[in-house]
């Protein structure tokens, strides 16, 4: 019975002694790394899952015409030139962009485009500077997704894509053969279509970025209607694409 006894109070003076060891080598262990999920090359400084809300700016050169099909003369491209459709071109996005990956962000955004209804020059003139009226560029809102892959912490490539809600002004879209020959769309103000981009840029800071992109602007633009003969075509569209300098603030 003593051995007994013995044994057992040796097991359970084995068993309050444990804990004690226990803590008394995790305190000789080296501290944990809590920030694993940082660096990469997407904001360094922040954890995978933080994000930013953000606001971007672009101007740019237009390139894009009433006839559906991307410009007059894409060959002849000219940042300088305002002939066959190429005016400048504004938009301003804000959003949420969440670290995603080490170098990979992914987000929302929301803004607004213009892609040639003013002439900022014309404030040095007497010619107006909003030429809605006569220009009748595609102007609307953009709600769509947004992607960038950083190759280093500063060089960055980056995508978005989205519904465009087209405005041509309350007037027809096609404004040449088709309405010369009295044809009709509806009178329709706005109609939804698409939007996507591709760019690459520097990152200055971890709250400032400039840039470069190419955005692409698809307007489904109704439908005609001839008068005379009721004969309907469907299918027609403007679309208009912007070469542009961006600036993003994060914060």
């Amino acid at each position: 019975m003593k051995n007994t006894l013995f044994a057992f109070a040796l097991a359970s003076a084995g068993l309050l002694a444990t804990p004690a060891f226990a803590q008394e080598q995790g305190n000789d262990m080296p501290p944990q790394d809590t920030s694993s999920t940082s660096g990469g090359n997407y904001l360094p400084s922040q954890p995978v899952g933080s994000g930013n809300w953000f606001i971007d700016a672009n101007v740019g050169r237009t390139n894009g015409n009433s006839d559906g099909g991307f410009g007059s003369n894409a060959s002849a491209f000219n940042f300088f030139s305002g002939h066959r459709g190429r005016r400048t071109g504004y938009g301003l996005l804000g959003g949420y962009r969440w670290k995603a990956g080490q170098d990979l962000g992914l987000g929302i955004e929301a803004g607004y485009t213009d892609l040639g209804n003013f002439r900022v020059r014309n404030v040095f003139n007497s010619s107006p500077v909003n030429q809605r009226s006569t220009t009748n560029a595609l102007r609307g809102w953009l709600l769509g997704a947004n992607g960038r892959i950083n190759l280093t912490p500063q060089w960055y490539v980056g995508a978005h894509a989205g519904w465009f809600w087209a405005n041509d002004n309350s007037n027809r879209y096609y404004d040449t053969v088709g309405q010369a020959l009295g044809f009709s769309d509806g009178n329709r103000p706005g109609r939804g279509s698409w939007y996507a981009g591709i760019g690459t840029g520097w990152d200055v800071n971890d709250h400032f970025g400039i840039g470069v992109g190419y955005d692409y602007f698809h307007a489904n633009a109704g439908h005609f209607t001839n008068p005379t003969t009721g004969e309907r075509i469907t299918g027609l569209k403007r679309s208009t694409g912007i070469v542009s300098l961006v600036g993003e603030y994060r914060f």
